[in-house]
């Protein structure tokens, strides 16, 4: 048999060290990280918040924000070292040959523009198109590549148009107009449920395999990175602590913190901790019954909610599931009184609100937000964004609005002397709990936590889930927890409810709802589920040191 020939290297990174000025310790946010792709390689970058992986991506494109410098190493893309190049030739590189899809696809995209002129601007860029009817048929193309139906249509479509997990197939489609030999996908499904983030897993993987353009993907999620890539970096305080193949790297790990991290990772197939720890209350705490909320107007209505059941009980946590427009977020808002039901109703402690049950919920039911980054008012202390609840419901004087502050801190794992520093000096965890202590503070009985967890790597999960299990044992809370990550909302519910197009589908105790659901739609979502021990859709098999 003939052997395959070697294939050509398209990118060779080699002891790159990036720094960042003002850094008191010396230390550098990249120290000596090296690896090589060849064209169809699919390489995976995982780690904790901090652990350096997206400032090496950003460094590959020399895209480091202020004060972050290339201080050593080479990063060659075919031949030619990016490091060395003024930025005038690196603009002729950036989306043409080596290109990125971030994460955030709504603060990415212009929100005032269509998506046929982004499209066009990326093409007109880099003048590989200068026709403007060859640019217009390259962006239905485009679009028709990542799986956008109607694309000749959905051209003259704002971002705000289209669905989140579409808004990352536009994002997508950008970084491949100008036949970019290296892909590179910072965190592109964090955020996403299990049935969008599968949509776009697969799209890339086809990618890679049709066109051959080689891949880095950026994740926290362990399960994406055994499904889309052959090989694997794990990152920790910038450096790399172990690589290899990804399946032999996740099925037999070396070094103490790769298995640190697989530790972390909640389990599908984990019975329920909450079942096996706690027993709620007989008496049902919230009830909603036949909950319908619209939008817009008769002629051009949106039914969010249509008649939604649902029983919390003291004590409990109730897990909620469902896609992206599946009503859960428009639900929880509903309960919280920031939306204003169409039709249904609401009782809490058997009080139905409008008829006095909702001024104790005003105080009793409270949210927990999903970004701790946005939901953090960046120009108040964290002091003051605790004690907002407590002046909103004037509870207390200033002396013991002060006391009860250093009471959550402390209660939420903070040194409680942080109250007078602002939000940005706190990593992403410290800033969910923050979010919780300030939920905490009019002393509510019942949490409404909206994906609480997802921007979080898995071992900050893991503190921010035990954390909320500690404060339901010692306080007593219910729990409404949303998420897209099935595995997650097992180990933590009692009882898992199924949304899908406003309505829930399936509820039950959370081990039978995993193990044997009833509808088909829980199925499809339990089947969509990325798992360690998939095999890499990605078909590369060469795989470089």
């Amino acid at each position: 048999m003939t052997a395959s020939p070697p294939r050509r290297t398209v990118l060779r990174v080699t002891d790159l060290t990036v720094t960042f000025d003002g850094a008191t310790d010396g230390t550098s946010a990249v120290d000596g990280v090296g690896f090589e792709l060849a064209a169809g390689d699919t390489l995976g970058l995982v780690g904790e918040s901090g652990s350096g992986k997206s400032t090496t991506a950003l460094a590959l494109l020399h895209m480091l924000p202020a004060g972050g410098r290339i201080t050593a190493g080479t990063v060659e893309l075919a031949g030619q070292d990016l490091a060395t190049l003024p930025e005038s030739a690196l603009r002729a590189v950036r989306g043409r040959r080596i290109a990125m899809v971030f994460q955030d696809p709504m603060s990415s995209l212009n929100p005032v523009l269509t998506i046929g002129r982004q499209l066009d601007e990326a093409l007109r860029a880099h003048g590989t198109r200068p026709d403007k009817r060859e640019r217009a048929a390259r962006a239905v193309e485009l679009l028709d590549l990542v799986g956008i139906p109607d694309a000749a249509d959905r051209l003259r479509d704002h971002p705000h148009q289209f669905s989140g997990g579409q808004r990352q197939h536009v994002m997508i489609a950008l970084a491949l107009a100008n036949d970019a030999e290296v892909l590179v996908a910072d965190e592109p499904t964090t955020a996403l449920d299990p049935t969008v983030q599968r949509q776009i897993l697969r799209l890339l993987t086809r990618i890679n395999r049709e066109t051959g353009t080689a891949l880095v993907v950026i994740s926290h999620d362990l399960g994406v990175i055994a499904q889309t890539c052959r090989r694997l970096l794990v990152m920790r305080d910038g450096r790399v602590v172990e690589s290899g193949g990804t399946a032999d790297v996740l099925a037999e790990p070396r070094h103490p913190y790769t298995k640190q991290l697989l530790a972390a990772v909640p389990r599908l197939e984990a019975p329920s901790e909450a079942a096996a720890n706690s027993v709620p209350g007989p008496e049902p705490l919230l009830t909603v019954t036949g909950l319908r909320k619209t939008y817009g107007s008769r002629r051009r209505a949106v039914t969010a909610l249509d008649g939604v059941d649902l029983v919390l009980h003291p004590g409990e946590t109730l897990g909620l599931v469902g896609e992206s427009g599946s009503g859960k977020s428009t639900l929880a808002r509903a309960l919280v009184q920031a939306h204003a039901p169409s039709g249904g109703g609401i009782r809490f402690r058997g009080e139905e609100f409008g008829h006095g049950g909702e001024r104790a919920a005003r105080r009793e039911v409270q949210l927990v937000f999903q970004d701790p980054y946005s939901s953090l008012n960046p120009r108040m202390t964290v002091g003051r964004i605790i004690a907002e609840p407590l002046i909103a419901h004037r509870l207390g004087d200033r002396p013991a609005r002060a006391r009860r502050v250093a009471e959550l801190l402390e209660q939420v794992g903070l040194d409680p002397d942080s109250a007078d520093r602002y939000p940005r000096a706190f990593s992403g965890g410290q800033r969910q709990r923050i979010g919780i202590a300030r939920a905490l503070a009019p002393e509510p009985s019942v949490l409404i936590c909206d994906e609480p967890v997802s921007a979080l790597d898995v071992s900050v999960q893991a503190q921010v889930l035990d954390l909320l299990a500690r404060l339901q044992r010692e306080l007593g809370l219910a729990l409404l927890f949303i998420a897209h990550d099935l595995a997650v909302v097992r180990q933590v519910s009692h009882r898992i409810a199924v949304m899908h197009r406003g309505r829930i589908v399936e509820t039950g105790p959370a081990d039978r709802v995993v193990t044997a659901p009833e509808h088909p739609y829980t199925a499809e979502l339990l089947a969509a589920v990325p798992r360690l021990d998939a095999r890499p859709a990605a078909l590369s098999t060469r795989s470089t040191a």
